[in-house]
């Protein structure tokens, strides 16, 4: 077995044991349990931007890793979010603090999915389960939430033009920031 592919079974088997159900195992109320696609994503302070799409550096030396594993059938959205080095409260317009956005590196977006906001420390947060849409964020414009109507294959048809990051109050534009670029797994 190439590297490669022991990783990518490792990193699946990692995410897999995160998620409701246990030992991989999905939840009985998901039609079928697989992932037509699943993101590893690094997200950095240095990605950060501001709603006019001007760098605004997130938390110094803070780093962020979400993974997410998405089943198109379902509508469900599996997520793995852990946050080192973020300090204080969490701080957003929506529902919560951590979201995915549509847009391309180096752009802002609307919210298309909030997740539950990492707990922990200082030091390290995690935040880990599935998600069943539809979606909403809590962002709402002219009577509709920026989540309605959002659909994961638009994620999997295009996952450049969509990031993840997470808000605080000192860092409102987000402490860190990681576009969905890169699959893997699958």
């Amino acid at each position: 077995m190439k590297f490669a592919t022991i990783a990518t079974a490792l990193s699946l088997l990692s995410l897999a044991s995160a998620f409701p159900g246990g030992r991989g195992k999905a939840p009985s109320k998901y039609d079928s349990w697989f992932f037509d696609a699943t993101y590893d994503v690094i997200a950095t302070p240095n990605q950060v931007v501001t709603n006019t799409s001007m760098p605004a550096p997130g938390e110094p030396g803070a780093k962020g890793r979400f993974r997410y594993g998405i089943n198109v059938a379902s509508q469900v959205i599996c997520y793995n979010i852990e946050l080192w080095g973020v300090t204080g409260d969490y701080q957003s317009p929506a529902k919560t603090a951590t979201h995915i956005h549509e847009a391309v590196k180096g752009k802002s977006g609307p919210p298309r999915i909030a997740f539950p906001n990492p707990v922990g420390n200082d030091k390290y947060r995690k935040s880990r389960g599935c998600l069943k849409g539809p979606f909403k964020t809590g962002i709402v414009t002219n009577g509709v939430d920026s989540g309605d109507g959002f659909t994961l294959d638009k994620i999997i048809a295009n996952p450049a033009g969509f990031f993840t990051d997470s808000h605080t109050k000192k860092f409102v534009p987000g402490v860190v920031r990681g576009q969905l670029s890169k699959r893997w797994g699958c």
